[in-house]
């Protein structure tokens, strides 16, 4: 068994897709890690059959919150209700390095060279933050505006944002849970249950696993390029930054996942319409093969996919 793997987390078949396609992903770049996924006991076994079908091996953990009435999550951050669990991914000892991954990325390029990220092993790796908040959400942090955003520092697609310091900007020192690199450690698993469990300031996350992370890693997290997490938005937020030719891992943040509907909708194409053909395109690669193989769970796939195509 590889003591490296890729490590995604699967609690709902509505992003079976996108977990279907990720690992899909990695096999067709080459990738010598495989991409293994971390379910709840709330997964249905007729989801677990799709995986395991598919050859995908599987890790039981259970569903880690912080106590009762200690965090509440916005009507509109709903689908973050399950994200706590992502921190089971320090738990995983049978591997000396994982690199956490959501399952609603693509995998464009080779990325095995993160495995071998220099890392203490009390720290983790990760991308920056976006902080401009371009669909002005009220409910996101007041200092989340472009000035303040470490990627607006970067000027071309191979610079890292500026180091932090003393007088930065608050969101220079926020990562993006997209990405995590780790090691997994039974000590630092416990401990960061235990500041779930008693950080008096929970109450105050936005986005939980990720806010947890960044004050738990607070200068022991190291950043790494943002095409490793290329959170969709930063195509036309910061086309500085972005490049097509260097992307390795394209994220897709935001509520509205590109299986949700396979026409983007006209208000937003022209930002992001070229970057969800490219998860579809990565779909329609996979189908054929899933259908052929494993027809029955297929249709459970397909239940939470709109392909429905643009009307002419």
């Amino acid at each position: 068994m590889s003591r490296k793997a890729y490590v995604t987390l699967l609690t709902k078949p509505s992003y079976l897709a996108g977990t279907l396609v990720l690992d899909n992903d990695l096999r067709v770049v080459g990738s010598k890690y495989p991409l293994v996924v971390m379910i709840t006991p709330g997964l249905g076994q007729d989801a677990r059959n799709v995986l395991v079908k598919r050859g995908i091996p599987i890790i039981d953990v259970e569903t880690l919150q912080p106590a009762e009435g200690t965090h509440t999550l916005s009507a509109h951050d709903q689908r973050f209700a399950d994200t706590w669990t992502k921190l089971r991914g320090f738990e995983l000892v049978q591997y000396d390095r994982v690199i956490m991954l959501d399952c609603d990325m693509i995998v464009k390029r080779n990325m095995d060279e993160l495995m071998e990220t220099e890392l203490p092993k009390d720290e983790i790796a990760a991308v920056h933050v976006c902080a401009c908040n371009p669909r002005k959400l009220k409910h996101y942090p007041a200092d989340w505006i472009p000035e303040n955003c470490a990627h607006t520092a970067v000027q071309n697609p191979t610079a890292l944002p500026p180091v932090p310091t003393a007088t930065s900007p608050r969101p220079y020192g926020q990562l993006n849970g997209g990405l995590v690199i780790l090691n997994p450690s039974k000590e630092l698993a416990e401990a960061l249950v235990h500041f779930l469990n008693t950080y008096e300031r929970i109450s105050e996350f936005s986005f939980p696993d990720q806010d947890l992370l960044t004050v738990f890693f607070e200068g022991k997290w190291r950043p790494v390029s943002w095409r490793y997490n290329a959170l969709r938005t930063l195509r036309y937020v910061h086309p500085n930054e972005w490049s097509d030719d260097v992307v390795s891992c394209v994220h897709y943040i935001l509520p509205d996942k590109p299986w949700q509907s396979r026409n983007t909708p006209e208000a937003v194409v022209q930002q992001l319409g070229v970057v969800n053909k490219w998860w579809w395109d990565h779909f329609d690669r996979l189908a054929e093969e899933v259908q052929r193989d494993d027809p029955e769970g297929w249709k459970l796939v397909t239940a939470h996919v709109d392909n429905t195509p643009a009307s002419s």
